[in-house]
């Protein structure tokens, strides 16, 4: 049987569907998990924290979706099955001592962040330090690279955030041919404009407020 096809010309298992639950409280992520979503993503990990023990019967796969300090990289390690916003030699190094201390744990996966945009002021890595930052990542024992992530600029017309997402697709494609490994995850999406990624070869989307609505005040 043919694989299933969405919306979007791809067969629907090529896409996860990660629900960025950050800020929601553990009611909200257990109404989401009961309702079929099994990927979650945290920004931070002091959060996560406090949310853990109340969610830890659900088989669910919890993501660092957030920008990552690396003196929280020890804590991190422990704590998550991905953290998708690696823009640092030194932060993965941390992350791979820390996994290698933990007894009998499987490789932590990790994303590589790529700034697609000129402004400084954004995390991730700029593009033309991927490739370098990428060869490292891939000697490390404890990590396994699976792919790249970026947060594009917040456009009003979705459509106009196309050529970022195109940006990160063809730089995944250099990146594999240039290492001599697969790179099979592109994380790039959110709410406003995953459909566009999707369409430019996103295997996974973040979503938040599509799912679990506004944030709660603070």
């Amino acid at each position: 049987m043919a694989p299933q096809r969405g919306k979007f010309g791809r067969p629907s298992d090529e896409i996860t569907l990660i629900g960025v639950s950050k800020t929601q409280p553990t009611e909200a992520i257990r109404a989401a998990y009961e309702a079929g979503l099994r990927y979650f993503g945290e920004n931070r990990v002091q959060e996560w924290e406090g949310k853990r023990a109340g969610l830890e019967d659900l088989q669910a796969s919890w993501h660092l979706v957030g920008h990552l300090q690396s003196n929280k990289a020890s804590r991190a390690a422990g704590l998550f099955h991905s953290v998708d916003s690696v823009d640092d030699l030194g932060l993965a190094q941390r992350l791979d001592r820390a996994r290698g201390e933990l007894a009998s744990a499987p490789q932590l996966r990790i994303l590589i962040e790529v700034r697609v945009e000129e402004e400084e002021s954004k995390s991730g890595i700029k593009p033309e330090e991927a490739a370098a930052l990428a060869r490292r990542l891939a000697e490390l024992t404890h990590l396994e690279l699976a792919g790249l992530m970026c947060i594009p600029p917040f456009l009003d017309e979705p459509a106009k955030v196309r050529p970022y997402f195109r940006r990160l697709r063809e730089l995944r494609d250099s990146l594999a041919r240039q290492i001599g490994r697969e790179l099979p995850v592109l994380s790039m999406g959110m709410s406003h404009d995953f459909e566009v990624a999707i369409e430019e070869g996103a295997t996974e989307v973040r979503v938040g407020t599509a799912i679990f609505g506004s944030r709660p005040a603070k």
